[in-house]
């Protein structure tokens, strides 16, 4: 999450893939496909950042931050 704080989303998102094979704790995991959203979303790709945020969604369904953010690019685009 430092790379990330610190704006350097390209070493964020690596980190993150990586967390996506090795994190074994499913609530960790839901937040670490939402942070690859929320990436994805701050650089402008919103397909795969909705695909990241859904992922997250189907483990937990309530993630209102997912929810919110996938509404907020659907209303972006038009959706």
């Amino acid at each position: 999450m430092l790379a990330q704080s610190e704006g350097n989303y390209a070493e964020a998102l690596q980190n993150y893939y990586e967390a996506t094979r090795l994190e074994i704790d499913p609530y960790d995991q839901i937040y670490v496909l939402y942070n690859i959203g929320f990436i994805h979303t701050s650089n402008g790709e919103h397909i795969k950042a909705l695909e990241y945020y859904l992922r997250a969604i189907e483990r937990d369904p309530f993630l209102p931050l997912a929810i919110n953010n996938m509404a907020v690019i659907c209303h972006y685009r038009g959706e």
